[in-house]
């Protein structure tokens, strides 16, 4: 959500992180981690943009160095971004077994539509690729990382980490916005310009001389009798 800027951001911290680690330890590259994520913080309240990007990465990079902490080793510095894709992929895949597929729920969320879509046929399945477009990108991150972690290759799990973050997001959110633009013009109403309708041309009553029109009365015709 924190666009071009956020992506940006929270990678700054994982490509300090891992040559700091090498060349001065963990201790060093944790601090150094958590100082490039408070900065950003900083100088996004400074420049008055929204935090809420910057206060998410502040608060990953913090879990993720805590990780690393406890672990003793640098490759706990991605542990916690592998259970999350894993998270999030099995939160994406039950939505669309149970039939609310979550990219539907989410964007009818977002603009106010709530879920119409789901009366419409064509905005289910246009819902079910985007979401499964997700499973997929969480699924891949998981494997790939996983397999990474078990092999103590810190330098391509971070690697991996960044590869896998922006391009593989950028294809799924291509398949997303084709879903929103498929379901929104299914489930909006068309507009139907009216018709013109020419006025009646009504033709004028013939009145009779015997009819009696409204407010006129008719004239006595009996014989006034003399006295």
């Amino acid at each position: 959500m924190g666009g071009i800027g956020g992506l940006v951001y929270s990678t700054l911290p994982v490509i300090a992180f891992v040559p700091l680690n090498s060349l001065f330890g963990l201790t060093v590259a944790i601090w150094s981690a958590l100082g490039i994520a408070a900065a950003i913080l900083v100088w996004r309240l400074i420049g008055r943009n929204p935090i809420q990007p910057a206060i998410s990465g502040f608060l990953g990079v913090g879990v993720c160095a805590f990780i690393a902490h406890r672990t003793g080793d640098a490759k706990g510095f991605f542990l916690f971004g592998i259970y999350t894709s894993l998270l999030y992929g099995g939160v994406f895949l039950v939505s669309i077994l149970v039939r609310w597929p979550l990219v539907g729920i989410i964007w009818g969320a977002l603009n106010g539509g709530g879920t119409q879509w789901r009366r419409v046929k064509g905005a289910m399945r246009a819902y079910d690729i985007a979401t499964a477009a997700w499973v997929l990108v969480f699924a891949a991150r998981y494997v790939v990382q996983s397999q990474l972690y078990d092999a103590d290759r810190t330098g391509w799990l971070a690697v991996a980490r960044i590869a896998m973050g922006w391009p593989l997001a950028a294809l799924a959110f291509v398949v997303t916005f084709w879903a929103v633009r498929r379901a929104d013009s299914l489930v909006s109403p068309k507009e139907v310009s009216p018709k013109e309708v020419s006025p009646k041309e009504v033709s004028p009553k013939e009145v009779s001389p015997n009819e009696v029109t409204v407010g006129e009365t008719e004239p006595d015709a009996r014989p006034v009798s003399e006295p």
